[in-house]
């Protein structure tokens, strides 16, 4: 598989997504940590591509794998704070109402 057919499975490129900031850290502090690894995400994920374009194969790829996957896992555990838990069938504000009739 070619760069340039990698490059579009992986999402838009930098010059393409928003900056870091887009989301100042004081008022956005998750999405702007977010940001900021999905930037260095990008970054693993084109030094992967290009080794793997000139055949590199070893343990040094797949320590930039590990962490690639690292990045990503923690981006999702970020984005996880993001939303909002609700119970099952119930919607978010029917447990307020319940609180209060109680």
């Amino acid at each position: 598989m070619s760069t340039q057919r990698r490059r579009g499975l992986q999402g838009p490129g930098p010059e393409m997504r928003p900056t870091v900031d887009k989301f100042p850290a004081r008022r956005f502090p998750i999405q702007h940590e977010i940001q900021k690894l999905e930037d260095e995400l990008h970054a693993f994920n084109e030094r992967i591509a290009e080794l793997e374009d000139e055949g590199h194969r070893g343990h040094a790829m797949e320590v930039l794998k590990a962490n690639a996957l690292d990045f990503a896992r923690r981006i999702d555990e970020l984005r996880s704070l993001l939303v909002e838990p609700t119970k099952r069938g119930r919607s978010p504000g029917s447990a307020r109402r319940i609180g209060r009739s109680a």
